[in-house]
């Protein structure tokens, strides 16, 4: 019997020498039509008319020449993805779910991540013209009765492994994990309308906005009449305010209630978007959803919300004219609270 074992196992050997190692084959599930529409948005964290409308921004970009090897779809390379931004990361958890090897998801998950940022421009981006300007202001001021605000900014920290090398320390927060830590500024509709997402974890928030794009257009004054709220980690500027810390009077307490509640669309817009793809938190398909009409996705069960709302904390980064910029910023400030909340 022990020959005839090892006859087999050499004529197997030689098939293989022969022929080459067999391809493993996989069932691929039509999770698309396969599941009903809640379990479908708890796996993708989107609903299927919003996944249909991505697919045909970026369906182009995912195509195949011929169908030989069982390419896959781009239906099936985009829910692929977002199953992996939804699930935390793991490849090999993904790979089984979808029915695909480790590797062909890896190059998957580039390929249309790539695809999706090709998108930004046109999902994230501050109103240009007058209207689009009063439209955002009057939907902050609804929210508190704060009159002029354009955009609630912060930052908050996307956890990465340790990128190796000797920079690496950079990338350690306050927290003492690896990261990047991420500007985002948004509507009163929680949609991102500025994201600058290129800085290490150890970098302050007012570094960030000193260097940013969005600071220039405001020194420039090409957002006149506009004022962006954050929160006491930044320095004041005559378009850019931050609560007091001793409101003494009513008209200041108004003020900073006001700041407080208008401001605190930006953390829930952080949450929210954090909540739906906790792996990386793209924001133009959170703009996307939001723009679909997509509902809040709830928390999922392995996933730390404190850690989701970790937002980094003070941080000033003294610069050319910051005192004099901050002094009249101080100013103006006052000069607001007194014309727009000592009346109410």
């Amino acid at each position: 019997m022990d020959v005839f074992d090892a006859y087999e196992d050499d004529l197997e050997v030689i098939e293989i020498v022969e022929m080459g190692i067999p391809r493993q084959m996989y069932t691929r599930a039509d999770h698309f039509y396969g599941l009903p529409e809640l379990q479908f948005f708890q796996r993708f964290r989107l609903t299927k008319p919003t996944v249909l409308h991505l697919l045909t921004l970026i369906e182009e970009r995912l195509e195949f020449p011929t169908d030989r090897n069982q390419a896959v779809s781009p239906i099936n390379q985009l829910l692929t993805t977002l199953r992996f931004f939804a699930s935390g990361g793991h490849l090999s958890t993904v790979a089984d779910y979808m029915g695909m090897h480790i590797s062909t998801v890896s190059r998957i998950i580039r390929r249309v991540s790539d695809a999706i940022a090709r998108l930004y421009h046109h999902f994230i981006k501050m109103p240009q013209t007058l209207m689009e300007q009063r439209l955002i202001q009057n939907g902050f001021f609804d929210i508190a009765r704060f009159p002029r605000v354009i955009g609630a900014i912060d930052c908050t920290h996307i956890k990465i492994e340790s990128p190796g090398g000797e920079n690496a320390e950079v990338f350690r927060n306050r927290k003492d994990y690896f990261s990047i830590n991420v500007q985002a500024m948004c509507n009163a509709n929680m949609e991102f309308t500025n994201v600058v997402a290129r800085w290490p974890g150890s970098t302050h928030d007012m570094t960030i906005f000193n260097n940013s794009i969005l600071r220039a257009n405001f020194e420039n004054g090409d957002y006149p009449n506009c004022i962006i709220l954050g929160d006491g980690g930044y320095g004041v500027r005559h378009y850019f305010f931050t609560p007091l810390l001793n409101p003494h009077t009513q008209e200041e307490q108004l003020y900073n209630e006001a700041h407080i509640r208008t401001r605190n669309v930006i953390e829930r817009t952080f949450g929210v978007c954090k909540r739906r793809f906790p792996v990386l938190a793209y924001g133009f398909l959170h703009n996307i959803a939001r723009q679909m009409g997509e509902d809040e996705p709830p928390l999922p069960a392995d996933i730390n919300q404190h850690e989701l709302q970790r937002l980094i904390e003070d941080g000033q980064i003294p610069e050319v004219n910051v005192i004099d910029n901050q002094r009249r910023g101080s100013e103006i400030r006052r000069n607001f609270i007194t014309n727009f909340f000592g009346n109410l």
